[in-house]
């Protein structure tokens, strides 16, 4: 029988510069995921939750628009299983764009590209991952973009490993 373990996400040796990751998941926006982060943010724009108004807009074509807060979140999450599970912290962000308007209804997705790698100066067992990431919406539309680095232990540090319990009771086994 072979265990498992429990881990996620990649480590600094498993990046290469140039591999493009697709992240697994999309995720459909809903009306009530885009109230309630522009409520939470206190955005008052209410291109972002009042149908009425939002009819007026010559961008939207009087729909409903996401909140880009929403758009951004949404991305960099999808991404984290793939490029920053395993962060330590966020270094940096840097040119993001927004580059098509997001509608309720869109399911969004994420891929990334490893741009550099280079070990911490400051950290030993650490290094720099800096990635470009893109947002898709369901028809293939590049929605937003950035650039960002985060810092990632290698797999040598322990960090976020073996962190599963063990069971007092033993091993799972067949009954």
């Amino acid at each position: 029988m072979t265990v498992h373990k429990a881990e996620l996400g990649r480590f600094f040796d498993d990046f290469v510069v140039g591999d493009v990751y697709q992240h697994p998941f999309g995720r459909t926006i809903s009306e009530a995921d885009s109230t309630w982060f522009t409520q939470l943010t206190c955005n008052t724009n209410q291109n972002h939750f009042n149908a009425h108004l939002a009819q007026s807009n010559p961008i939207t074509g009087g729909r409903i628009i996401v909140n880009s807060g929403l758009t951004v979140a949404l991305v960099l999450g999808l991404s984290v299983i793939d490029m920053s599970q395993n962060a330590v912290a966020n270094l940096g962000w840097d040119a993001i764009k927004l580059t098509h308007p997001v509608y309720i209804g869109d399911t969004i997705y994420a891929e990334s590209i490893c741009t550099d790698l280079r070990e911490s100066s400051s950290r030993p067992g650490f290094g720099i991952v800096t990635m470009i990431t893109r947002g898709l919406n369901q028809d293939g539309d590049v929605i937003v973009s950035w650039t960002r680095s985060v810092m990632v232990p290698k797999r040598e540090t322990g960090i976020g490993q073996d962190y599963f319990p063990e069971a007092k009771t033993g091993p799972l086994t067949p009954a």
